[in-house]
């Protein structure tokens, strides 16, 4: 298990050296993450697998919610974390997307506060955002849509936070809860 918890974390990583302000990457260069609205404007039909509607009814829409309660503020104080557990980079890693993105990088309909976003996934959209972009998938993949192969692709993501790591992980069964979350876009 700890030969997977390293190779999940890369992810993790990546994301982080890509995005932090603390990066080498130039503002200018790096696509903006757009956030939840801008993603939701297109894919909200039924013709188009309704994915916000399917982040909207899940845990990750919520998840940022989640840090504001005293219950998290009581785990995170359990586990040495000065201070409240919304404003904590050890639990914002996992609960809300573009927390520690320089604001160069967060375009003006974007909120932290929206949890785990579809970007947190599928990479920063504002250079894949246009519909023009996203009708041809080949050009979107190449303007950073990140694209997974298959479900373990995309569990090795999911377990970059659904890990032992977390202090309130129970288990992960990761059939059942990609089931619960899946969004496909249908085939015509």
């Amino acid at each position: 298990m700890k030969k997977l918890f390293s190779t999940s974390l890369f992810p993790v990583i990546v994301f982080f050296f890509t995005f932090s302000s603390n990066s080498t990457i130039v503002a200018g260069d790096a696509p903006k993450l757009v956030g939840v609205k801008t993603c939701g404007m297109c894919h909200k039909k039924d013709a188009e697998g309704n994915q916000l509607k399917v982040w909207q009814d899940s845990k990750h829409a919520n998840a940022y919610k989640t840090l504001q309660s005293e219950e998290a503020d009581k785990i995170a104080k359990d586990k040495g974390i000065d201070g409240k557990a919304a404003e904590a980079k050890e639990c914002l890693v996992c609960h809300a997307s573009g927390y520690d993105v320089d604001a160069s990088l967060l375009a003006k309909n974007f909120k932290v506060e929206e949890g785990v976003q579809c970007e947190t996934c599928h990479g920063a959209g504002g250079k894949f955002k246009k519909k023009s972009t996203m009708k041809d998938h080949a050009k979107a993949v190449a303007a950073g849509l990140v694209e997974y192969k298959d479900e373990a692709a995309i569990k090795t993501q999911c377990v970059t936070c659904h890990n032992e790591e977390s202090p309130t992980f129970k288990d992960f069964d990761f059939d059942k809860r990609w089931a619960e979350i899946a969004h496909d876009i249908p085939k015509k």
